[in-house]
Protein backbone atom coordinates (compact mmCIF):
# COMPACT_ATOMS: atom_id res chain seq x y z
CA UNK A 1 0.00 0.00 0.00
CA UNK A 2 1.10 3.56 -0.55
CA UNK A 3 2.09 5.65 2.47
CA UNK A 4 1.31 9.34 2.85
CA UNK A 5 3.06 11.41 5.50
CA UNK A 6 0.62 13.46 7.58
CA UNK A 7 1.76 16.78 9.00
CA UNK A 8 1.70 16.99 12.80
CA UNK A 9 3.40 19.87 14.58
CA UNK A 10 3.69 19.07 18.32
CA UNK A 11 1.43 21.31 20.44
CA UNK A 12 2.15 22.37 24.04
CA UNK A 13 1.63 19.85 26.80
CA UNK A 14 -1.42 20.59 29.01
CA UNK A 15 -0.73 20.26 32.73
CA UNK A 16 1.92 17.58 32.19
CA UNK A 17 -0.61 15.07 30.84
CA UNK A 18 0.96 14.65 27.42
CA UNK A 19 0.37 16.47 24.19
CA UNK A 20 -3.19 17.01 23.00
CA UNK A 21 -3.72 15.79 19.48
CA UNK A 22 -2.70 18.29 16.82
CA UNK A 23 -5.78 17.18 14.85
CA UNK A 24 -8.10 17.96 17.76
CA UNK A 25 -6.52 21.36 18.29
CA UNK A 26 -6.61 22.17 14.59
CA UNK A 27 -10.36 21.58 14.16
CA UNK A 28 -11.67 22.58 17.59
CA UNK A 29 -12.58 25.98 16.13
CA UNK A 30 -15.56 24.27 14.46
CA UNK A 31 -17.17 23.89 17.86
CA UNK A 32 -19.68 26.18 19.48
CA UNK A 33 -17.66 28.54 21.73
CA UNK A 34 -17.68 27.48 25.39
CA UNK A 35 -19.85 24.48 24.54
CA UNK A 36 -19.88 21.00 26.01
CA UNK A 37 -17.24 18.37 25.20
CA UNK A 38 -17.31 14.60 25.66
CA UNK A 39 -13.93 12.84 25.58
CA UNK A 40 -14.46 9.09 25.11
CA UNK A 41 -11.74 6.83 26.51
CA UNK A 42 -10.20 10.00 27.92
CA UNK A 43 -7.36 8.44 29.90
CA UNK A 44 -5.96 10.97 32.36
CA UNK A 45 -7.68 13.78 30.49
CA UNK A 46 -5.17 15.43 28.16
CA UNK A 47 -7.97 16.67 25.91
CA UNK A 48 -10.24 17.47 28.83
CA UNK A 49 -7.47 19.70 30.18
CA UNK A 50 -6.94 21.46 26.87
CA UNK A 51 -10.63 22.09 26.20
CA UNK A 52 -11.10 23.32 29.77
CA UNK A 53 -8.42 25.95 29.23
CA UNK A 54 -10.39 27.07 26.15
CA UNK A 55 -13.51 27.65 28.23
CA UNK A 56 -15.43 24.48 27.38
CA UNK A 57 -17.48 22.40 29.80
CA UNK A 58 -15.80 19.00 29.67
CA UNK A 59 -16.87 15.46 30.45
CA UNK A 60 -14.61 12.43 30.21
CA UNK A 61 -15.36 8.74 30.32
CA UNK A 62 -12.90 5.90 30.83
CA UNK A 63 -12.83 2.47 32.43
CA UNK A 64 -9.54 3.11 34.26
CA UNK A 65 -9.69 3.88 37.96
CA UNK A 66 -6.13 5.18 37.71
CA UNK A 67 -7.30 7.84 35.25
CA UNK A 68 -10.03 9.13 37.54
CA UNK A 69 -8.05 11.39 39.85
CA UNK A 70 -6.24 13.24 37.08
CA UNK A 71 -9.28 13.53 34.80
CA UNK A 72 -11.58 14.83 37.54
CA UNK A 73 -9.31 17.84 37.95
CA UNK A 74 -10.54 19.13 34.59
CA UNK A 75 -14.28 18.42 34.65
CA UNK A 76 -16.90 15.73 35.01
CA UNK A 77 -15.49 12.20 34.90
CA UNK A 78 -17.43 8.96 34.60
CA UNK A 79 -15.66 5.70 35.29
CA UNK A 80 -17.41 2.98 33.29
CA UNK A 81 -16.82 -0.09 31.18
CA UNK A 82 -18.23 1.25 27.92
CA UNK A 83 -17.53 -1.97 26.04
CA UNK A 84 -19.36 -4.48 28.23
CA UNK A 85 -21.96 -2.43 30.07
CA UNK A 86 -24.79 -0.07 29.14
CA UNK A 87 -23.82 3.44 28.05
CA UNK A 88 -23.77 5.47 31.29
CA UNK A 89 -24.57 8.90 29.86
CA UNK A 90 -28.30 8.63 29.22
CA UNK A 91 -30.92 11.36 29.39
CA UNK A 92 -34.64 10.70 28.86
CA UNK A 93 -33.81 7.32 27.36
CA UNK A 94 -31.32 8.69 24.81
CA UNK A 95 -27.57 9.33 24.91
CA UNK A 96 -26.77 12.69 26.44
CA UNK A 97 -25.66 15.11 23.73
CA UNK A 98 -22.56 17.28 23.47
CA UNK A 99 -21.32 20.06 21.20
CA UNK A 100 -18.05 18.18 20.66
CA UNK A 101 -17.28 14.47 20.85
CA UNK A 102 -13.58 13.55 20.90
CA UNK A 103 -12.20 10.06 20.33
CA UNK A 104 -8.46 9.46 20.01
CA UNK A 105 -6.44 6.24 19.99
CA UNK A 106 -9.54 4.17 20.67
CA UNK A 107 -11.77 1.94 18.58
CA UNK A 108 -14.81 -0.06 19.64
CA UNK A 109 -17.11 -0.36 16.66
CA UNK A 110 -20.18 -1.27 18.70
CA UNK A 111 -20.10 2.30 20.06
CA UNK A 112 -20.36 3.97 16.64
CA UNK A 113 -24.16 4.54 16.84
CA UNK A 114 -23.87 5.92 20.38
CA UNK A 115 -21.05 8.27 19.35
CA UNK A 116 -23.20 9.74 16.59
CA UNK A 117 -26.25 10.00 18.83
CA UNK A 118 -24.13 11.91 21.37
CA UNK A 119 -23.72 14.86 18.99
CA UNK A 120 -25.99 17.88 19.26
CA UNK A 121 -27.36 19.27 15.98
CA UNK A 122 -24.36 21.16 14.64
CA UNK A 123 -22.07 19.23 16.99
CA UNK A 124 -18.52 18.34 15.98
CA UNK A 125 -16.98 14.88 15.89
CA UNK A 126 -13.18 14.80 16.15
CA UNK A 127 -11.98 11.23 15.71
CA UNK A 128 -8.41 10.02 15.28
CA UNK A 129 -7.11 6.51 15.78
CA UNK A 130 -4.97 3.71 14.37
CA UNK A 131 -5.64 2.25 10.94
CA UNK A 132 -4.81 -0.83 8.88
CA UNK A 133 -1.08 -0.82 8.19
CA UNK A 134 -0.20 -0.17 11.81
CA UNK A 135 0.40 -3.89 12.28
CA UNK A 136 3.58 -3.43 10.23
CA UNK A 137 5.10 -0.93 12.65
CA UNK A 138 3.79 -1.81 16.12
CA UNK A 139 0.77 -1.97 18.39
CA UNK A 140 -2.15 -2.09 18.11
CA UNK A 141 -1.97 -4.77 15.47
CA UNK A 142 -5.26 -6.67 15.80
CA UNK A 143 -7.84 -5.88 13.10
CA UNK A 144 -10.43 -5.23 15.83
CA UNK A 145 -8.48 -2.13 16.82
CA UNK A 146 -7.52 -0.85 13.36
CA UNK A 147 -9.78 1.20 11.12
CA UNK A 148 -10.37 -0.23 7.68
CA UNK A 149 -9.72 1.97 4.62
CA UNK A 150 -12.31 4.74 4.48
CA UNK A 151 -14.10 3.49 7.60
CA UNK A 152 -14.38 6.90 9.26
CA UNK A 153 -15.90 8.29 6.07
CA UNK A 154 -18.50 5.52 6.19
CA UNK A 155 -19.21 6.30 9.84
CA UNK A 156 -19.74 9.98 9.02
CA UNK A 157 -21.67 9.55 5.78
CA UNK A 158 -24.65 11.44 7.23
CA UNK A 159 -22.49 14.24 8.66
CA UNK A 160 -20.81 17.14 6.93
CA UNK A 161 -17.21 16.00 6.57
CA UNK A 162 -14.96 19.04 6.90
CA UNK A 163 -11.60 17.26 6.90
CA UNK A 164 -10.33 13.70 6.58
CA UNK A 165 -6.86 12.22 6.45
CA UNK A 166 -5.55 8.70 6.15
CA UNK A 167 -1.85 7.97 6.17
CA UNK A 168 1.36 7.63 8.12
CA UNK A 169 2.80 9.62 11.02
CA UNK A 170 6.26 9.50 12.58
CA UNK A 171 7.57 9.91 16.14
CA UNK A 172 6.20 7.39 16.89
CA UNK A 173 5.58 5.63 13.60
CA UNK A 174 1.91 4.83 13.14
CA UNK A 175 -0.83 4.54 10.54
CA UNK A 176 -3.90 6.65 11.33
CA UNK A 177 -7.23 7.84 10.07
CA UNK A 178 -8.71 11.06 11.37
CA UNK A 179 -11.83 13.05 10.64
CA UNK A 180 -13.54 16.29 11.57
CA UNK A 181 -17.26 16.21 10.83
CA UNK A 182 -20.29 18.29 11.79
CA UNK A 183 -23.75 16.93 12.53
CA UNK A 184 -26.48 18.51 10.42
CA UNK A 185 -28.72 21.15 11.94
CA UNK A 186 -32.42 20.25 12.26
CA UNK A 187 -34.17 20.17 8.91
CA UNK A 188 -30.97 20.26 6.89
CA UNK A 189 -29.89 17.39 4.65
CA UNK A 190 -26.09 17.03 4.58
CA UNK A 191 -24.23 16.74 1.32
CA UNK A 192 -22.96 13.21 0.64
CA UNK A 193 -19.44 12.62 1.95
CA UNK A 194 -16.92 12.12 -0.85
CA UNK A 195 -15.18 8.78 -1.13
CA UNK A 196 -11.78 10.35 -0.35
CA UNK A 197 -10.30 13.65 0.77
CA UNK A 198 -6.82 14.88 -0.26
CA UNK A 199 -4.31 15.10 2.56
CA UNK A 200 -3.57 18.54 3.94
CA UNK A 201 0.08 19.32 4.69
CA UNK A 202 -0.64 22.66 6.37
Amino acid sequence: MSVSNLASAPPPRPHGLGEPSAWVRRWAHLAKPHGSVLDIACGQGRHMAWFATQGFEVTGIDRSAEAAQAARAHGEFIQANIENAPWPLMQSGLPRQFDVVVVTNYLWRALFPTILQSLTPGGVLLYETFAVGNETVGKPSRPDFLLRPGELLQLCQNLNVVAYESGFLTAPERFVQRIAAVAPAPGKVPEPAPARHPLSLE
